[in-house]
């Protein structure tokens, strides 16, 4: 597993290796002049002991300055360059991971989750970033200090060298003890935090029902009890941070204290020069960063290749929906011909079928509805028409054309599928109506919202098409969101138009002009999925489905003279406004 993730960091900086390279050969640049600069300093300060001249020692300090200097811009340059690979990478992933979500066949983000994807996207890509830029830069860092400086410090006295750094392991062994725990205590901060931001958010968008029924102590408690998790959170954080780093300073403390006490001794036996002492004190000073920091990065290290590999298992997620190698192109002219034969299709995991061997055939220019019990595989099949599920080849035909043997981009320019809820986005009606066809001339706009009977509407906004519909459609009401969404579908002119109870929320006498003027376009063939007979009793035909099976089909006046499911329906439907008119 180890070589796996080593494989997968070596593929994420090889499109980045030149600038890597040059942040390596700026970090080695830059501890051999860290190296350089004590020697330089100690023999300022033997020159001082020993008799000296004003010159000499101003030239000794302005090659110091110099180093220095020198230095600060190298290090800067390695910070900048490694860092922004980091960046670099983190762009670069963001944009992979939301491309490859939008290849994705809708049941399956529904099935994973938003807040998941969302959290590979953000957190899990953030930790790659740290691996990538912090983790590589401090690993390699710390493995050039101790590779140049220890040879340097063995030189000039190596008992005292050993006696000066034998603390590092225990610093080292206190920063891993400590980072583990803060890495939990910060994870727990962050999910209070994402807690407490969904509560938020959910109370924006829900504050109607809040007022409604009178809940603002409920949430206002749920806040407070949330909020007080994030405090608890953050301050038991702060507390394992107050502890560590004087813990730290204190080790350093004695590792100093150790040096001057033992070496102080050897200056006075003569072994041992007041420059070297200093030189040492600056190695060790040196050397006092890159150690307490190796636990921290080894805590990165390690969760940014968890990071890495969930954010590898969401790339390697492969459609079952796709284009075929070789489409097919769509039938010219088009004209709405649908037909299915024997249509089978299975979710994963369901006991059976939700389509069980369909067999139908919608003739261009065709209003035809399909109405059956909740569940029977209504939905299923105006998803199947766009290739919404998967579909098996050789059962399901647009205009003679095997739906899976066309590009998507081309069926999907076909067939204008309206769902039940349809989406609208946080941007002006006219934006929203245009959403299919951006570049559609504002005259086609206004024509498609007649045609979904929006119009009125639309003259009774204050900013008329420029009017913001907020968050998911939220300043509409649910029949204007319908039409919203209907009035966007009969824009794009597909040939073959499927509403999926996309007028539930219509009154019937709107329904029915919406019907009349989707009936006036000529060619458009219509296929109405509706739990309201009295609009499914105005088209050509009807199918009706039950458990997935096609048991009925043909006109209304037909249908209700048979005994079946489909009179059933229609008594059990008469019955119910009986009862409300009553």
């Amino acid at each position: 597993m180890a070589a796996l993730r080593l494989d997968l960091i070596s593929r994420y900086l090889r499109p980045h290796r030149r600038t890597v390279l040059l942040g390596a050969i700026a970090l080695v640049v830059v501890n051999l002049l860290s190296v350089a600069i004590p020697l330089q300093v100690r023999n300022v300060v033997d020159d001082l002991h020993d008799g000296f001249t004003y010159s000499a020692v101003l030239g000794q300090a302005g090659r110091i300055v110099l180093l220095a200097t020198v230095m600060a811009a190298v290090r800067l340059l390695s910070r900048m360059l490694v860092f922004g690979v980091g960046r670099q990478v983190e762009a670069d992933l963001k944009q992979r991971i939301f491309d490859h979500v939008l290849t994705q066949e809708p049941s399956w983000l529904q099935g994973i989750g938003s807040g998941e994807v969302i959290s590979r996207a953000t957190s899990d890509v953030e930790n790659v970033r740290r691996l990538l830029g912090f983790a590589i830069l401090s690993l390699t860092n710390t493995l050039l200090a101790y590779a140049l400086t220890l040879p340097a410090m063995l030189m000039i006295d190596a008992p005292l060298t050993v006696a000066a750094i034998g603390l590092y392991p225990l610093m080292l062994i206190t920063v891993r003890l400590f980072g583990g725990r803060m890495m939990r205590q910060q994870r727990r901060q962050q999910e209070a935090l994402a807690s407490l931001s969904d509560l938020i958010q959910e109370d924006l968008s829900g504050i109607s029902a809040i007022k409604i029924y009178g809940q603002e102590r409920t949430e206002r408690e749920a806040f407070s009890s949330r909020n007080r998790l994030y405090r608890d959170a953050a301050l038991g954080l702060a507390r394992t941070r107050s502890t560590l780093f004087p813990l730290l300073e204190g080790i350093s403390s004695l590792s100093l204290l150790l040096l001057l006490a033992i070496g102080s001794g050897q200056i006075e036996s003569g072994r041992l020069s007041i420059g070297d002492l200093v030189a040492l004190i600056l190695y060790v000073e040196r050397l006092v960063f890159p150690t307490a920091l190796l636990g921290f990065t080894l805590n990165t290290f390690q969760t940014g290749q968890v990071s890495l590999e969930r954010v590898e298992t969401l790339l390697e997620r492969r459609p079952l929906v796709v284009s075929p190698p070789h489409p097919q192109p769509a039938a010219v002219p088009a004209r709405g011909t649908v037909e299915a034969r024997d249509l089978v299709v299975r979710y994963a995991g369901a006991p059976r079928p939700a389509l069980d061997g369909l067999s139908f055939r919608l003739n261009p220019g065709e209003l035809v509805a399909v109405v059956g019990p909740v569940g029977c595989g209504k939905t299923t099949l105006a998803r199947a028409l766009g290739r919404m599920v998967e579909v098996p080849a050789g059962q399901l035909f647009l205009d003679g054309v095997d739906i899976t043997a066309m590009a998507l981009p081309d069926l999907r320019g076909q067939v204008a599928l309206v769902p039940q809820e349809g989406y609208l986005f946080t941007a002006t009606l006219a934006d929203n109506l245009r959403y299919g066809k951006p570049d559609a001339p504002m005259e086609r706009v206004e024509e498609a919202a007649r045609q979904a009977r929006l119009e009125g509407d639309i003259k009774g906004f204050p900013d008329g098409y420029s009017t913001l519909v907020g968050e998911r459609g939220i300043t509409l009401s649910g029949g204007q969101r319908q039409r919203a969404a209907l009035g966007r579908a009969l824009l794009v002119e597909a040939p073959l138009l499927v509403l999926d109870d996309a007028l539930a929320s219509v009154d019937n006498t709107t329904a029915a002009g919406i019907l009349r003027s989707v009936r006036q376009q000529q060619g458009r063939t219509v296929l109405m999925i509706s739990h309201q007979l009295s609009a499914a009793a105005a088209c050509d035909r009807i199918l009706v489905l039950e458990e997935g099976r096609l048991v009925q089909q043909g006109p209304h006046h037909e249908l209700v003279e048979q005994p079946g499911v489909y009179r059933r329906l229609w008594e059990r439907e008469r019955a119910s406004e009986q009862l409300q008119t009553a």
